[in-house]
């Protein structure tokens, strides 16, 4: 599974601290804390229809992340949405788009770690693609990683920060085994989520997923679990191992950039029969009809 390059987007400005810049000519300083050391916090966003879905949820997410790191001048929520609207003007975007919003601790008067160096307030890019759910429907493959993901006693999980190594390990590796993404285990082996999304499975009619012990608190998988508890269907959030797993009836995965997508083998094993299964087709309907009917206008 590889993205593919969208000509629209040859010719899209990104906005850096304000500044509409087009995308050939967008850069950060190499002092940024970005670029140091992977010192800024991000979100995901999605807007359908001129409507971002769940923004003050991802938002708050954003500076609750940039609180943890002792982020200072944090900008408020009505500040974000002022530049995502901003941004999406000035490409003419109101459909069909995914938004990157990254805060970092900003330039530094010189390299190095202490957050002291960083005098000059924090750095706020947004960057707004015409990008369809990446995701194929046919179902995805999974190998599981060797890269566990971080406990909270090493690195809290809910600080939703930049440095993305651990991903990008995991999914060089799951590349190499032919798989479209990689299944990662927390400390304990138990199941924490792939490289990019939450994993949820099925099994008799009952939805599982993971406790965010070691993974993020994703919205989209919060979407699920709500949607779950609303129309009646039995969920589970608790410690989920790889037997429970390749023995499942359905699974699939959730985020921001992929919505919900089905997964049909993890590991050489096939999930259920091999297809998408009828649970995540349920909730995939139902997800969809919660995204047209809600979400906080942007644009006009």
């Amino acid at each position: 599974m590889l993205q593919t390059f969208d000509e629209r987007n040859s010719d899209i400005l990104v906005n850096i601290n304000g500044d509409l810049i087009h995308r050939n000519e967008a850069g950060i300083s190499p002092f940024d804390s970005v670029v140091q050391g992977g010192d800024g916090v991000w979100e995901g966003l999605r807007l359908y229809e001129g409507k971002i879905f769940k923004l003050e949820e991802h938002l708050n997410r954003l500076r609750g992340s940039a609180q943890a790191l002792a982020f200072t001048d944090i900008p408020s929520n009505e500040e974000l949405v002022n530049e995502l609207r901003k941004t999406l003007e000035a490409n003419n975007m109101h459909d069909g788009v995914h938004i990157r919003l990254t805060l970092t601790r900003g330039v530094k008067q010189t390299s190095g770690m202490d957050p002291r160096l960083n005098q000059s307030g924090n750095t706020l890019i947004v960057l707004a693609e015409f990008k369809s759910p990446v995701y194929n429907t046919d179902g995805l493959t999974l190998a599981t990683s060797s890269i566990r993901r971080f406990s909270p006693d090493t690195m809290d999980p809910k600080i939703h920060h930049c440095n993305l190594i651990q991903s990008i390990m995991a999914k060089v590796e799951a590349t190499a085994a032919g798989a479209d993404d990689a299944l990662m285990l927390d400390t304990h082996g138990f199941i924490a989520e792939t490289n990019a999304t939450h994993l949820f499975f099925v099994d008799d009619g009952e939805v599982y997923t993971s406790r965010t012990v070691a993974c993020p608190e994703g919205i989209t998988r919060q979407t699920v679990i709500d949607l779950c508890f609303a129309n009646e269907i039995k969920m589970h959030i608790k410690d989920c191992s790889l037997a429970e797993l390749y023995r499942a009836d359905e699974c699939f995965c959730t985020g921001t950039m992929g919505e919900l997508a089905g997964v049909i083998c993890v590991d050489g094993r096939t999930i259920g029969d091999g297809s998408i299964g009828p649970m995540t087709k349920q909730l995939t309907d139902l997800f969809q009809d919660l995204v047209a009917s809600s979400g906080t206008p942007v644009t006009v």
